[in-house]
């Protein structure tokens, strides 16, 4: 449509979270253009369809495609001074066109819900409570028949200061209840940090090659891969180079895999310097995100420590941005804007001209060839820190010897032996549950979900069946519902089997287990890593969270029960991953001054890849991976593009991606197109799935060819009855 005659009023351009590869375009009414500029970055209020949506301002123009008497206007201007830079919509931009994802939703990623809702742009403040001058007149003997309230208050006269609810010791019924009698008041204040630093550490000299390193190039981009074994002291090198910064009065953002691991690194930060540190996290509340984001922004906070969303966070004077466990697959977003936190990260250091330092004891296929081709500077840490050294690996062959949940004889005499000493156990099993499987000796029925391709788990503390995929979930049945037999068994095992079979092997040993349904309530991870730290648990059984660069220095015996598990898979990342977590669970072991040990139950002792692994180290088993990866054009030599579709009938989706495959083919042979074939687990949620793979090893022919067909595949009949995505750079298959 040619543009139309340009409408007295400016034209403005606002991103929207919509689905929708496109901006959209609304006048400026006279009486909001006299409330203050409106420019890029500013949020405002306009109408959408039937509802009120916010936007971003992305631009003005003079022109339009739509008829002026079409164009709506804006409803309200929401800031008076834009949340996001040039340099931010810089890299939005350029995420949005890289993972081919719709603009307005990229935007909104980049801001915080409380923003995205139309929100103030303001500080959180937090509710404390102080006296009242009735409550500082009162006397505490007074209320002798409620101690809570007497204890309290005379807590609060003694140290004349105020009180959150949430204060260790502070009973929140006895709060409500000396406010209600007028011997309290609540006033706002914004939270305040507290300093506490302790000297940094003496470095070895790889650390101070390593420090020395990042810190000449401040002040410009380059990228750094620092592969250190476990127990190497990473994280030293982190908070050295952090001071370096500092002390030019820049900020540093530092990225983490899993919320899991903010508390202890949080920690070790506010121990060493004397900023204002910020988290930001899907755990935290609204407000408590808003004010990190806030913080970040304005300059008051040096340190932003948080997950991949965090990553977008507006800086003020951006300084460093650091990776830790850059393997690790959470960096990569499974739903709706799909993107790799590695990578955007090294795309937004660059756009800012800061270094960006990623750390990995098992660095990425993807990095490491990077390294190799120049993009990265690889820095090593080849020790341990301090006197610790090592831990010893060894294949356990289980083959013909009988198991308790799972558990060898030799691993529980060597747990017997570890224990006596004083010393702690770690036992790793990636499958939470008492049993992946129900099964009945009567006539072989098996417990399956009826919405996925999948068996349902059983969950013996609470009774029920449940479905690790769609979440469904039934009591756990007393007969065989096929044949009405009572012998129905579990089959195999989870951390809550093994965690009851503890109990009766070490009835004197107190078992700590962690996984998702133990760690679900707020404050009980925490909880948990304090027992442990403190010597309070003597076995540490859990999953993956247990994989990711936690530092339990008291434990010397690490098992991993069922290594055998990760051998076999269609997915070719399948062998890089157990390897990282070969060697990131086992590092758990002898980090302190004692050695440690990891035992690898298997029945497969001769496979190539645990041979290798624990014979020649995850860099030998890396130069050969990679080299296979050449050898049959995968990446990181190629370059992938999913496209998966999903629906409750298969005909649809299979229609739908035969089309999308027709309109790829149609072009040069550049791209390889793959399938459709089934999803490798073909039903989930009641949705019948199936994808279609994109390959080149050319990444800008990949790219055109998704630019040249996206539009067209929207028009396809079959899309408007099926779910489609488009995943750039896979990193599962699922």
């Amino acid at each position: 449509m040619a543009n139309c005659e340009t409408p007295r009023s400016p034209i403005v351009q606002v991103a929207i979270a919509v689905p929708l590869h496109r901006l959209f375009d609304y006048l400026l009414p006279l009486d909001l253009s006299s409330d203050g500029v409106i420019e890029p970055g500013i949020r405002v209020r306009v109408p959408f369809g039937k509802h009120y949506k916010t936007g971003i301002v992305m631009g003005l123009t003079q022109t339009s495609d739509i008829p002026p008497e079409r164009l709506k206007a804006i409803e309200q201007i929401l800031d008076t001074q834009p949340l996001l830079s040039d340099s931010d919509f810089k890299l939005l931009s350029w995420a949005s066109r890289y993972y081919h994802h719709p603009l307005g939703e990229v935007v909104a990623t980049a801001l915080p819900v409380t923003l995205r809702q139309g929100k103030p742009a303001v500080a959180a403040t937090e509710i404390r409570y102080m006296l009242s001058e009735q409550g500082h007149q009162v006397i505490p003997e007074q209320l002798s028949r409620a101690p809570r309230q007497q204890a309290l208050l005379a807590r609060l006269q003694a140290t004349a200061t105020t009180l959150a609810a949430d204060t260790p010791g502070a009973d929140k019924a006895a709060l409500k209840a000396l406010l209600a009698k007028g011997f309290l008041c609540e006033v706002s204040v914004t939270p305040a940090p507290v300093y506490q630093p302790k000297p940094a550490l003496a470095a070895s000299a790889e650390q101070q090659m390593a420090i020395a390193s990042v810190s000449a190039d401040l002040g410009r981009f380059s990228a750094f891969l620092l592969e250190g074994v476990t127990g190497s002291g990473k994280t030293e090198v982190y908070m050295q180079i952090i001071a370096d910064v500092l002390q030019r009065g820049l900020q540093v953002l530092v990225l983490l895999p899993e919320i899991t691991l903010t508390p202890q690194l949080e920690q070790r930060f506010r121990d060493r310097f004397a900023v204002a540190i910020v988290c930001y996290h899907s755990k935290l509340t609204d407000s408590q995100r808003l004010h990190a984001w806030l913080a970040l922004r304005s300059g008051d906070a040096a340190i932003l420590l948080g997950t991949r969303s965090a990553l977008f966070t507006p800086m003020a004077k951006p300084g460093l941005i650091i990776l830790d466990e850059e393997h690790d697959p959470s960096f990569k977003q499974q739903e709706g804007f799909r993107f790799s936190a590695r990578d955007v990260a090294i795309a937004r250091a660059k756009m800012l001209d800061v270094p960006v330092l990623l750390g990995s004891a098992t660095p990425s296929l993807e990095s490491l060839y990077n390294v190799q081709r120049g993009r990265y500077r690889l820095l090593t840490l080849s020790a341990r820190a301090g006197h610790a050294v090592a831990p010893q690996f060894t294949l356990l062959d289980i083959r013909n010897k009988p198991l308790d949940a799972g558990l060898s004889e030799p691993l529980i005499a060597l747990m017997r032996s570890t224990l006596a000493q004083g010393q702690q156990v770690l036992l790793f099993l990636n499958r939470r549950g008492f049993a992946p499987v129900l099964i009945c000796h009567g006539c072989g029925w098996v417990a399956r979900c009826g919405h996925c391709d999948a068996n349902l788990v059983i969950h013996a503390g609470e009774r029920r069946l449940r479905c690790h995929h769609c979440n469904s979930e039934q009591r756990l049945p007393d007969l065989c519902p096929a044949c009405g037999s009572v012998e129905l068994h579990p089959l195999g095992m989870g951390t809550e089997r093994i965690e009851q079979s503890l109990a009766s092997l070490f009835p004197d040993q107190t078992v700590v287990r962690l996984d998702r349904d133990t760690t679900q309530r707020k404050g009980a991870l925490e909880h948990y890593l304090d027992k442990i730290n403190q010597g309070e648990a003597s076995i540490i059984l859990g999953t993956q969270m247990l994989a990711k660069g936690h530092h339990f220095p008291g434990v010397t015996l690490v098992a991993i029960v069922d290594i055998d598990s990760g051998l076999f898979s269609i997915d070719f990342h399948a062998a890089e991953k157990l390897a990282q977590m070969i060697v990131q669970v086992g590092g758990r072991a002898g980090r302190a001054d004692k050695p440690g040990r990891v035992i690898l139950q298997t029945r497969q002792p001769e496979h190539p890849l645990l041979t290798m692994l624990l014979t020649q180290g995850y860099p030998a088993f890396a130069r050969l991976a990679l080299a296979e990866r050449q050898q049959a054009g995968l990446p990181p030599f190629s370059h992938q593009a999913l496209i998966r579709a999903h629906a409750s009938h298969a005909g649809p989706v299979q229609q739908f991606l035969h089309a999308v495959a027709a309109l790829l083919r149609q072009f040069d042979s550049q791209v390889a197109v793959l399938g459709p074939v089934s999803a490798p687990m073909a039903r989930r949620a009641g949705q019948f799935r199936f994808q279609l793979l994109l390959q080149s090893p050319n990444r800008q022919a990949l790219h055109q060819r998704l630019d040249a067909v996206l539009p067209a595949i929207a028009q396809i009949k079959a899309a408007k009855t099926v779910r489609w995505s488009l995943d750039i750079d896979p990193v599962d298959l699922y």
